[in-house]
């Protein structure tokens, strides 16, 4: 009996080990480390996952057959979910079902390579690019005038990964969440472009985390934000359209007129509501909503 308690005693203390080994690189508990054992999520399997993205970076098979990683893999999706345990975890099931719609729409245009011939249309070439596409002179990202998050001369924040996350601020602060320095990825902006987990993480930690005057898209789509007077004179309410005004809303929202790539996500939307049964809900455009910060 006391032998088992020892073997027992000893595989814990393993266990442990491992959790806070990984957590040491990227500033996570033991929680995290338990919840990752997790194999897939609710409302969406890995043949879903190949339905929804076949064209995805890495996954055709001519990517394969030059040994191209599978980027955007559904495991490194559910992996990187399990270090935030409130997404798709927040209301009953209709209101994960949506927030996991509204969040898979934004990743899949502003990572797509489709076009109207394009072969399964053009909303078949979801989370292809991995790297911001600049056609023209490259727009580096830099708020110089963020004293808190300094850019780092020579160094590009450029959309990367997912969510495709931009600008130094934002970058040296998911820096902090995941590694407990802000110095890590503003030093590194690259790593978002070569570390699967880390890109995919990335654009869970934009979605989950308010900023100020911002709520979290989270927030919005499940409704735990409540808009005051201003939100609702501004036409900023709870639905799909204010989570576009968080992401990008002083380039695609309150112009009067919806932008072709504005369409595009909200169709993505619909088309994703539609795979898993679920209603669009009310406020899906930002048309009219005023960005944040420009009142």
């Amino acid at each position: 009996m006391i032998k088992y308690r020892y073997i027992v005693a000893l595989i814990l203390i393993i266990f442990i080990f491992n959790c806070y080994g990984q957590s040491k690189i990227n500033n996570k508990s033991i929680f995290c480390c338990i919840n990752s054992s997790k194999k897939s999520l609710k409302y969406l399997s890995s043949k879903d996952w190949d339905i929804l993205f076949p064209n995805r970076k890495g996954f055709t098979k001519n990517s394969i057959q030059n040994n191209t990683s599978d980027f955007y893999s559904y495991q490194t999706f559910v992996k990187a979910a399990s270090y935030f345990p409130k997404f798709l975890n927040e209301g009953d099931s209709l209101t994960q079902k949506r927030e996991l719609a509204a969040f898979l729409a934004h990743i899949a245009q502003e990572t797509s390579d489709g076009w109207n011939d394009a072969p399964g249309g053009y909303f078949a070439w979801g989370l292809v690019y991995i790297e911001e596409q600049q056609k023209e002179s490259i727009f580096n990202y830099v708020d110089s005038t963020n004293q808190i998050y300094p850019a780092v001369k020579g160094k590009l924040y450029f959309g990367r990964g997912p969510k495709q996350i931009s600008w130094n601020y934002n970058y040296g602060q998911f820096s902090e969440f995941w590694y407990g320095s802000k110095d890590s990825l503003l030093n590194n902006p690259e790593r978002l472009a070569t570390d699967q987990l880390l890109s995919f993480s990335s654009a869970i930690w934009f979605w989950m985390t308010p900023q100020t005057p911002k709520p979290s898209c989270h927030e919005v789509i499940t409704g735990l934000w409540k808009p005051n007077e201003k939100d609702l004179s501004n036409g900023r309410s709870i639905g799909f359209g204010n989570t576009l005004n968080i992401i990008n809303g002083g380039l695609e929202c309150g112009k009067g007129y919806d932008l072709l790539k504005s369409e595009y996500r909200y169709k993505y939307y619909e088309l994703f509501c539609k795979y898993l049964n679920v209603p669009i809900g009310e406020n899906v455009k930002c048309t009219f909503q005023k960005p944040y910060g420009s009142e």
